[in-house]
Formats: structure tokens, sequence, C-alpha cells
């Protein structure tokens, strides 16, 4: 019974996603046809292509790949290293940073763009700035300005130190006896044993940054060769007609869909085993 219940709710679940794909593979006039038409006639492949060669597809998803998986390879570092601080470390103020980072995340993040966009604006020495950041443009007409604001999250390392705090101190401080620095016992003791938490951090980092819009807009809206899918994927209504090429439309929401749901494929393993195990601890 709870096999036929979860098989419901995956069925449930799937089925936006799978009238999606199958309306990318039909024409306009069978998307709207009235009483609904469940397959396409004849599969309209080129229906991909033709997203291709009529927008810059291609540079939207360099972009989108080149943005998310910077993001989430220094997330990576960043949330690591502060989690392990964290969760394996006493010293003075330890409690306060971390609930100060928890409080972080009680901010909506819309409240940051203004402040994010001049910070990017005013980074000195930067896009013909000087050392007041005046002059120039700052990181706004480069991908840093859609890397950098989103270079450490408080999630992560909330997630990261919640890990951490399960290794034993006693595997910690036999390598310490065999003389092992304090980074090297971080990158080739802790690490190791973070792999779960570490893929579910990369998994949520980069299909968030993957599906980011409001800031990217922000930013591309003055540098367009930084568009990225989302921002491109909204321009596809102006680029085609919706009550001509709907099923344009469609076939260029399923190429967007594609990369995270290859990513998430590839580290499912990992990242049900660390939703498991972080559950579980305090």
């Amino acid at each position: 019974m709870k096999h036929v219940a979860l098989s419901l709710g995956a069925l449930l679940i799937l089925t936006p996603m799978l009238w999606l794909f199958v309306s990318s593979l039909k024409t306009t006039p069978e998307i709207i046809a009235r009483p609904p038409v469940w397959l396409p006639g004849v599969p309209q492949w080129h229906n991909y292509l033709r997203v291709f060669a009529e927008i810059p597809m291609l540079s939207y998803y360099v972009n989108s790949l080149l943005v998310a998986g910077s993001v989430s390879l220094i997330v990576l570092l960043t949330s690591s290293l502060a989690g392990y601080a964290l969760g394996k470390f006493k010293f003075p103020g330890r409690d306060l940073i971390f609930k100060g980072i928890l409080a972080t995340m009680m901010i909506p993040s819309i409240l940051f763009i203004i402040p994010m966009y001049y910070l990017m604006l005013r980074v000195p020495f930067a896009g013909g700035n000087d050392f007041a950041g005046l002059g120039g443009s700052g990181f706004l007409h480069s991908h840093l300005s859609l890397i950098f604001p989103f270079v450490v999250s408080a999630w992560g390392i909330f997630l990261l130190r919640q890990f951490f705090m399960s290794v034993p101190d006693d595997l910690l401080s036999a390598a310490r006896i065999d003389g092992c620095s304090e980074f090297r016992i971080y990158w080739q003791v802790a690490l190791p044993h973070a792999k779960p938490a570490l893929a579910t951090l990369a998994i949520f980092t980069f299909v968030g940054q993957w599906n980011s819009f409001l800031w990217p807009l922000v930013i591309t809206t003055s540098a367009p060769e930084l568009t990225t899918v989302p921002v491109g994927l909204q321009m596809l209504q102006v680029a085609f007609n919706p009550s001509i090429n709907l099923h344009l439309i469609f076939a260029g929401i399923v190429l967007g869909t594609v990369p995270a749901v290859i990513l998430f494929l590839l580290l499912q393993r990992y990242y049900v085993q660390g939703i498991t195990l972080t559950g579980l601890k305090e």
C-alpha cells in the first residue's frame, strides 16, 4: 500500500514535466486543440534545433554553466571550511558567530538586490574604478558580478557544520598524533567523510543558481552578453510569437531543465544519503 501511494505521488509530481516534454514535440495547433491532443501525430524533434537557430541558446548555456558551476565549487570550499571550523573547534564567540550566520537566512534575499548592485559597481581597481571604487563599472560587465555575491552560503555552512559534528574527535586526534597539519586533517580526513553532504549542497547550489532569475536579469540589462538560461527563456516570448510558435517556447523550456536534471540523476545516491544523515543529527 505504501509503495502504491508513493508511486501515485511520484506520477502526480512528474505529470507536469511529462506534459511539458510531450508538448515540446507537438505543433502549436496540436497544443491548443480542444479537446486536448495527448500525443503528437508526428514528433517534431526539430523544434529543439530551431530554438538553437532562432536565439543564442548555446551562449545562454555557457553563461549559466560557468556561473552555476563556479558558484557551486566555491560554495563547497567556503562552506566546508567554515562548517569544519564551527563544528570541530572551540573558540570564544563560536556560538554567537554561528547564530549570526543563521540569522542571515531569515532576511528576504530581495532586500540585498540594490546593495549588491552598488557593491559590484564600486569594487576598487576593477572595471576602470580607482581605489575609491569610482570612475568605472566595477564587476558589472563581467561574469564576476553573477558569481561573487553568492560565494558564501549560510545554509551551506549550517549543513556542513552539522555533518562535521558527526565526525569522531578521536579520528582527528589520531591524525594530529601522526603529525598531520590542521589543513591536512580537514582535507584528507574530515572532508572525505562529508561526501553525501557535499553532494547535497552541490545539487541545491547548482540548481538554485541555474534557476536564478531576478539578479541575472538586473545584471544583464546592461550586459546582454552575460544572459543566462532563465533570462533567455523569458526572451523566448519576445523572439517567438506565442500564438504561432508555442511549440518552440515549450522546447526551449525543456532545454533549460536538462542540466539540472542530469546533475540530480548523477548525484541522487549521495543526495538521499546526505538528507538522511543530516536529518538525524541534533
